[in-house]
């Protein structure tokens, strides 16, 4: 039986929103083990003189437990 934990977290990137997914999943994966899923909840962009210069991201990240 596998047992799954999730976490919330945010991330962000000035070229995508789908960079700023990869970001979140790539530092999740160093200390998390078992990454099984990602889900977004939010999108957020950051806006400096008409333009957006960055996008921010939150995501929940389900991992399984080791057991």
């Amino acid at each position: 039986m596998s047992v799954a934990k999730v976490i919330e977290l945010t991330a962000s990137s000035s070229k995508s929103i789908e960079d700023a997914v990869e970001n979140g999943i790539e530092r999740a994966n160093e200390t998390l083990d078992e990454v099984e899923g990602v889900w977004v909840q939010d999108i957020k962009a950051i806006v400096k003189d008409g333009k957006v210069t960055e996008w921010r991201v939150n995501m929940k990240v389900t991992f399984l437990l080791k057991g």
